[in-house]
């Protein structure tokens, strides 16, 4: 499990909108748990939730990750309109190359934007954004 941190402050950025595809993902990350989805049949793997498997179209089950993953792509946001996420630059998006395959987008948080760099290894923890919606993060996973 990983850490879970509620916000000090009212969440003000966008929400979700939990779904019968998609609730089980979103409560997971309140409990610290990254879930992907992953097809008995043919055994492919997938994010973002979706009602049936992207490759044979099969009724995908829930997988648990290990949270681990690195950094495929990225770039530092400079500048925003937005007043919830003004207060926040820069700060980097990425896309997270999970240790069990699919690519998952989210935040870099926890480092100077301009030390990220594509093959960063780094580990999800998650902010309870409401009850039901629990969002995941990155971090880079401290050296040994």
């Amino acid at each position: 499990m990983s850490d879970v941190t509620t916000p000090t402050e009212e969440w003000t950025k966008p929400l979700p909108t939990p779904d019968d595809v998609n609730r089980d993902y979103w409560q997971a990350g309140t409990e610290g748990r990254l879930l992907i989805q992953a097809c008995p049949h043919c055994g492919h793997r997938q994010f973002y939730p979706r009602a049936l498997c992207t490759s044979c179209a099969g009724e995908p089950e829930w997988l648990e990750c290990t949270g681990r993953g690195t950094v495929h792509t990225f770039t530092i946001v400079r500048q925003m309109g937005m007043r919830a996420f003004r207060n926040e630059l820069p700060y980097v998006v990425a896309m997270i190359e999970l240790d069990e395959g699919p690519l998952i987008m989210g935040n870099v948080t926890d480092c100077d934007p301009e030390s990220v760099r594509i093959g960063l290894p780094v580990e999800v923890h998650f902010i309870n954004a409401a009850d039901d919606v629990g969002v995941p993060m990155w971090r880079p996973v401290p050296a040994r």
